[in-house]
């Protein structure tokens, strides 16, 4: 049913009989394709309801119109979830570390994109990150991480205190102007493209769960990578590039920097225990010690000392 319905998109657009090549996937129901088209080539995103395309399509525009690269839209079928997209190469960031490139000057054009991107209030349309989606979130890491540590589920008054320390952490997580955030903004889902200039460069993708929230959440994606490890130098680096050019507060920021990288990898090793244990998915376990990694070296913070203590007297994790 499924491909009859991919069928009908592909004729209507004129490529049904072209050639067809799957690319790498991600953690999602989505899957891609490379379309072949004469010394041209699309790419097909296949997102089958209930998942949304429109957001997807929202912000395509919205990046493009603000003269940056993301993938235009070549065609579209709303109600199935079908997307013939540019294709922007395979110049990613993680395959371009892995043959040798440089780094440095890389991760310097993803900052100023970021940089840039502050300038701008966010789109209306734009879901906000707010206090209580950071709470659902974190409940993917009591419901799941916790209960393979504890060989069990946690009970009631550990859970309690743990939402108590993120009802005090919270206001210390916003500071200064809500930005958009693209979330899944790392090595895996930024493209190098060497025949564009300036913030042209950098290519995006994945980008259909953004959200408008606190500045700091996208450098974090960037820099405390679940798929690869960034020297911490460098990172350091990049972290104050990024104070300079904007001229944020720099120990707010650095807190709600540490605040939000605690929160993202809590919640990722819970899902990643969520897609090894309800789809099988096992392969995302070898990266909870990355994760492990990042979140110790945010509750070095001062400010999360609550949190780091319910971690370590919880589970007998948290130490750097």
């Amino acid at each position: 049913m499924r491909e009859t319905a991919l069928y009908a998109f592909l004729k209507r657009n004129g490529v049904e009989d072209a050639p067809r090549h799957p690319l790498a996937g991600d953690a999602s129901s989505r899957r891609y394709e490379r379309i072949e088209v004469g010394e041209k080539s699309l790419i097909l995103m296949d997102a089958p309801p209930p998942e949304d395309v429109t957001r997807f399509t929202e912000i395509s525009k919205t990046l493009i119109g603000r003269g940056y690269s993301a993938p235009e839209i070549q065609a579209e079928d709303t109600a199935e979830g079908f997307l013939l997209l540019e294709d922007l190469g395979d110049d990613l960031f993680a395959r371009l570390f892995e043959a040798g490139e440089a780094e440095k000057p890389l991760y310097c054009l993803a900052v100023d994109f970021l940089v840039d991107l502050a300038k701008t209030p966010p789109p209306e349309f734009l879901p906000v990150f707010s206090d209580d989606y950071l709470r659902a979130q974190n409940e993917m890491f009591l419901d799941f991480y916790v209960p393979e540590k504890l060989d069990g589920p946690l009970s009631d008054e550990p859970r309690e205190f743990y939402r108590e320390i993120w009802e005090n952490m919270l206001p210390r997580m916003r500071m200064g102007p809500n930005v958009m955030l693209l979330r899944d903004f790392h090595s895996e889902n930024l493209l190098y493209l060497k025949d564009r200039k300036g913030l042209k460069a950098l290519g995006l993708l994945d980008f259909q769960d953004a959200l408008k929230g606190p500045a700091a959440y996208d450098l974090v994606s960037l820099l405390q990578d679940a798929r690869r490890d960034v020297d911490e130098t460098l990172a350091a680096e990049m972290i104050y590039h990024y104070l300079d050019e904007t001229g944020v507060e720099e120990a707010a920021f650095l807190e709600s920097y540490a605040i939000l990288g605690a929160h993202r990898a809590l919640r990722i090793m819970g899902i990643f225990c969520r897609l090894a244990k309800v789809e099988g998915k096992t392969r995302y376990l070898d990266m909870i010690p990355r994760m492990q990694q990042h979140l110790a070296g945010n509750l070095a913070h001062p400010g999360l000392a609550a949190l780091r203590n319910w971690l370590q007297l919880t589970i007998g994790e948290g130490k750097s």
